[in-house]
């Protein structure tokens, strides 16, 4: 994708796919949807990279929040540890965790099933960390721990893109 209207065409397909009405980018570029009645997830068009940042708020870390919370993000963030590609971010006025991933949009455009299974799985994976945050906050800041009483699966987890509550997929 080259444009904004190329991006507008693709999540014209998106909408399609998902049944979700709701995937109509401002003048910007910008959608943000909510899903599952957990996550804000954000699709912004970056025009000078041809590319869709899709960013996700995890969760809100108490002030508090051990260092042990900021160094797994920390090697999650540098060394991809976990991650799937993304990032990880703090937003610094209200330290919430955002999770990020750039997509790939000529490769998008080409499979929007595959996008959108991309996304479910960037679901999946922002309840595995914040899940592993909420572990960090409780005192349970073992990771072998973690990995062996919690380890999420892919089998085990359903993650469908949902739009207020409701199923957007078929």
């Amino acid at each position: 994708m080259q444009t904004l209207e190329d991006y507008r065409m693709f999540l014209e397909a998106v909408r399609k796919e998902t049944g979700i009405g709701a995937l109509v980018p401002d003048e910007t570029g910008l959608v943000s949807v909510k899903v599952d009645d957990a996550y804000n997830v954000n699709l912004q068009f970056v025009e000078a990279t041809g590319n869709v940042l899709c960013f996700i708020e995890i969760m809100k870390l108490p002030p508090d929040a051990s260092k042990s919370v900021y160094r797994d993000l920390l090697v999650g963030g540098l060394f991809g540890k976990d991650t799937a590609g993304g990032y990880f971010a703090i937003e610094p006025q209200t330290e919430t965790v955002v999770y990020n991933y750039f997509f790939d949009t000529e490769k998008a455009a080409q499979d929007v099933e595959d996008f959108v299974s991309t996304l479910e799985k960037i679901l999946q994976l922002c309840d595995i960390w914040a899940e592993r945050i909420r572990r960090h906050l409780s005192g349970e800041e073992s990771e072998n721990a973690f990995h062996e009483e919690n380890a999420l699966h892919e089998e085990d987890v359903e993650h469908r893109l949902h739009f207020s509550g409701s199923m957007i997929r078929a």
